[in-house]
Formats: C-alpha cells, sequence, structure tokens
C-alpha cells in the first residue's frame, strides 16, 4: 500500500500553504495498492514532537478520518471530507484538518493511512485513541507519509 501527496514530498517540507501560516488547508493525498479484502480506510495525521522536538512531550493529532471508502483513490487538496466520511475530533477538539503550527523548531507530521477489513461501526466523533481501539484487529495494511515544518514567524 502507497500513500503519496502531490503537494510534498516524502521526508519533504510541507508548504506553508498547508499551516497555521497559510491557508490552513489539507495537502491532496492519493494511496495506490490496496490489499485484498480491503473494506474501509481511515487516516490520522499527528506530530510526535510537539511540543519542542528537542524535548517532545506528546504527540499532536492534526486530522482524523475513517469510513473512507475503498473505491476512493485519495483526498483532494482542501481536506472537505467525502460524503459518507466519518472526521472524529483533532487536539483542538473539532473535526476537520488543523495544519501544522509548531511553537518552535521542525516537527514531522506523520499522514498515515489504514486499510481495514471492516466498516467501523458509527464511532460519534471519535479521538485518535478511540479510533485506534476500534481499529485494533482490523488492519490489513498501513501506509505512512511523512513531512516537516518550521514557522517561518515568531
Amino acid at each position: 500500500m502507497k500513500l503519496s501527496s502531490t503537494d510534498f514530498s516524502a521526508q519533504g517540507e510541507i508548504p506553508q500553504r498547508y499551516t497555521c501560516e497559510g491557508d490552513d488547508i489539507a495537502p491532496a493525498l492519493a494511496w495506490s495498492e490496496l490489499p485484498a479484502g480491503t473494506k474501509s480506510l481511515a487516516l490520522i495525521v499527528d506530530d510526535p514532537d510537539a511540543p519542542d522536538p528537542a524535548a517532545p512531550k506528546r504527540t499532536w493529532v492534526h486530522w482524523v478520518l475513517f469510513d473512507i471508502p475503498p473505491a476512493n483513490s485519495g483526498l483532494a487538496e482542501g481536506g472537505k471530507a467525502p460524503s459518507g466520511v466519518k472526521e472524529g475530533l483533532n487536539d483542538w477538539h473539532r473535526t476537520g484538518y488543523g495544519g501544522p503550527c509548531p511553537p518552535i523548531g521542525r516537527h514531522r507530521y506523520f499522514f498515515k493511512l489504514y486499510a481495514l477489513d471492516t466498516t467501523l461501526p458509527d464511532l460519534q466523533q471519535p479521538n485518535k485513541a478511540v479510533l485506534e481501539k476500534a481499529m485494533q484487529g482490523h488492519v490489513l495494511a498501513q501506509a505512512e507519509l511523512m513531512g516537516t515544518y518550521q514557522k517561518r514567524q515568531v
């Protein structure tokens, strides 16, 4: 399974447009080579370097999506969830994409896509931990895309 973006390269810098210093919209994502038996996909975007990469204290969650139909080959720029896709809560306690906005240093942002052998029950608006628990035992494959960002303004 592969995950990519036309907006930034793996391990490359995420353009300012997709951060709090820009339009704060999600970059386009594309996936391919889903395993046989995939019934749905889930996406979690997080930053394990919060608040300071030199002394990380927590992983900050930027986006939680699930029940993405496997017929979709990606998500368009902007981060609007397609019809039927369910959204969870990020660490701002809201749904939707929240772009990189690191308080200090260069942070890593992991876009993690999971192929599941089921569609998940109605989880309301789960946070990352609730979604990960619901996915246990159902992950067929995982793909990851990592980009970095450091604020230009202090």
